[in-house]
């Protein structure tokens, strides 16, 4: 636990401020002490969000977050353990666990910061950029169709599965609120503004 939290590290008008102040409105609205909330993330532009909201948190290696945070919630299963990755994080490298975490109702809440993008390394396309998208990755545009996120967590058998503009605060706190007071797997898409990368 931090006595004090790291100067924010992202680019101006990045979606993950948001995002963040959502989170610490739901965990104060939820009365949820810092010595009993954790927060996992894998590797992308929020990394850092376990450094920016008081309580224990954790980064871990790229896809790899969310088997981090159900092995703390299966040894203690009295923490609200909250997962957060991106696009890139979550339904490429990890979609696997994404999947078995919905399929098993692990009672975590992960959180997906959906830029479109993989902003962390400059934005090459990712696994929801839509087709035709110009990147860094793919200058003639995108081959391929993006995943529906909703679709395949719903498909796997999760029953809590939203998605939320990064930009509607309001929405956004409220349904985290839901999502921490679910008994079972919640996943949270959120759709976030990118200026740095996201350019359609």
């Amino acid at each position: 636990m931090r006595t004090w939290l790291t100067k924010i590290q992202w680019c101006p008008g990045c979606g993950n401020y948001f995002i963040q102040l959502a989170l610490k409105k739901a965990v104060e609205e939820l009365h949820i002490p810092k010595h009993r909330l954790v927060i996992v993330t894998g590797i992308w532009c929020g990394s850092k969000m376990s450094q920016y909201v008081d309580g224990l948190g954790v980064e871990t290696l790229h896809g790899r977050g969310i088997p981090f945070a159900i092995g703390v919630k299966l040894a203690r299963p009295d923490l609200t353990v909250i997962s957060l990755s991106g696009d890139g994080d979550s339904y490429g490298i990890g979609l696997s666990h994404l999947l078995h975490a919905a399929r098993k109702n692990i009672p975590i809440l992960h959180l997906t910061c959906d830029n479109q993008n993989y902003a962390l390394t400059t934005g090459q396309a990712s696994d929801t950029t839509p087709a035709g998208v110009t990147t860094k990755s793919t200058p003639w545009g995108n081959l391929y169709q993006p995943f529906s996120p909703l679709a395949l967590v719903k498909s796997a058998g999760g029953t809590f599965v939203e998605s939320v503009s990064g930009q509607d605060l309001g929405k956004l706190t409220a349904t985290l609120v839901s999502a921490l007071q679910f008994d079972g797997f919640s996943h949270i898409n959120v759709q976030q503004a990118c200026p740095s990368w996201k350019k359609w």
